[in-house]
């Protein structure tokens, strides 16, 4: 049986290469030229690799110093890592509601809970930027400036995407979060990365990232000086140099990339246009397409089955947090608490889309898709 994966890579010979330069031990470091090559594309001041993206949100929230107690406003639909990060602090996410069409924080829901949420412990937002679709970004700037709250971006969907000619990660975020690598039990390589414009974040961030040690210097093998100290409670989040030579090689193809999945995305957008109970995503804003998230009007579970039957596999992004069980448990938060992110969840689904992906994959998942929704939905 044929078989399209959910996800993934695309791999040539630039991959290999740099990671033998890695093996050989002669060549310059990797991360270091990762990170000013991925502030450079972004356009950061400061840029800070982590060995993948649910370590470069905790160092986030490490380098900002939040505390026990302190609260951060999170869309309810998001990656569980967002929460997560939260309460590795014992501090505690806030949950907003979503807009109906791009999957993205609800301005207003959020001006209400801020509102509501007044408090000196509110420290911020995190800002999910779904499937590749940046959030409103003005709107909630403006926000975060009246509420007197930092903004942080989880772009762990967004590294490339642009929001009114200028890319997410280089714009007024306090920090911004990237993932480099797919949610994958076996990932090829793993990598995240932080950038932000405030030298005291990107200072703090480099020092808590390998467990606050402080020394007299590293030799060009890695090896720690003589004579160290600890000066804070770090963590140890560096990314490797294989890792680091394996995401460099990435980078240099990541507007290829993006330009492979928009094409994809109009191929899909085209042929699921008069499609019965399928509805394509709607573009507000400059989409990546990180994800191509569909609407199943009916029995969307029984038509990921379908799919997965023809050998086509898909995914959900996201269910939301209220309906996971610690979080239902631990806040008492009911089903019907998030309406709109109830009612999206129960027609979501994300269909492959990557640059691997050839255009003969492409037409099997549009045929397919097309012939179950029109006889089997």
């Amino acid at each position: 049986m044929r078989e399209i994966p959910f996800y993934k890579p695309m791999v040539d010979k630039l991959e290999l290469a740099y990671i033998s330069e890695v093996l050989d031990g002669d060549k310059p470091s990797k991360i270091d030229q990762l990170e000013i090559n991925a502030a450079k594309f972004v356009g950061a001041q400061h840029a800070v690799a982590t060995y993948n993206g649910t370590a470069a949100m905790h160092l986030a929230m490490c380098a900002m110093d939040i505390k026990r107690g302190d609260r951060f406003i999170c869309s309810v639909n998001s990656s569980p890592a967002i929460a997560e990060v939260i309460r590795h602090f014992d501090a505690e996410p806030i949950f907003v509601d979503i807009n109906a069409d791009d999957f993205n924080i609800d301005v207003n829901k959020l001006e209400q809970t801020l509102i509501k949420e007044a408090h000196k412990k509110l420290k911020g937002i995190f800002v999910s930027h779904i499937a590749g679709q940046p959030a409103d970004m003005d709107a909630i700037y403006e926000l975060a400036n009246a509420h007197h709250v930092k903004v942080v971006d989880d772009a762990t969907n967004a590294f490339g995407a642009t929001y009114n000619g200028k890319k997410i990660g280089a714009m007024d975020s306090a920090i911004s979060c990237f993932r480099f690598s797919q949610r994958l039990k076996y990932s090829t390589a793993s990598g995240g990365m932080l950038t932000m414009a405030d030298n005291e974040l990107h200072e703090r961030a480099k020092l808590l990232i390998n467990h606050a040690i402080v020394g007299n210097g590293w030799d060009k093998f890695g090896n720690l000086g003589y004579i160290y100290d600890v000066v804070d409670i770090g963590v140890k989040y560096d990314i490797n140099e294989i890792s680091a030579a394996y995401i460099l090689a990435q980078l240099t193809k990541v507007n290829k990339i993006i330009t492979r999945r928009k094409k994809i995305a109009a191929v899909y957008n085209k042929a699921f246009e008069n499609c019965q109970n399928i509805k394509t995503p709607v573009v507000k804003r400059d989409h990546i397409y990180t994800q191509y998230i569909v609407k199943v009007n009916k029995n969307r579970d029984g038509f990921a089955k379908h799919l997965r039957e023809e050998g086509i596999f898909t995914g959900l992004h996201y269910i939301p947090l209220h309906l996971l069980s610690y979080y239902k448990t631990k806040y008492g938060l009911k089903v019907n608490d998030f309406p709109t992110a109830l009612a999206n969840y129960q027609q979501i689904l994300s269909l492959p889309i990557y640059a691997a992906m050839s255009d003969d994959d492409v037409e099997y998942v549009c045929e397919t898709v097309k012939r179950i929704a029109d006889h089997r939905v």
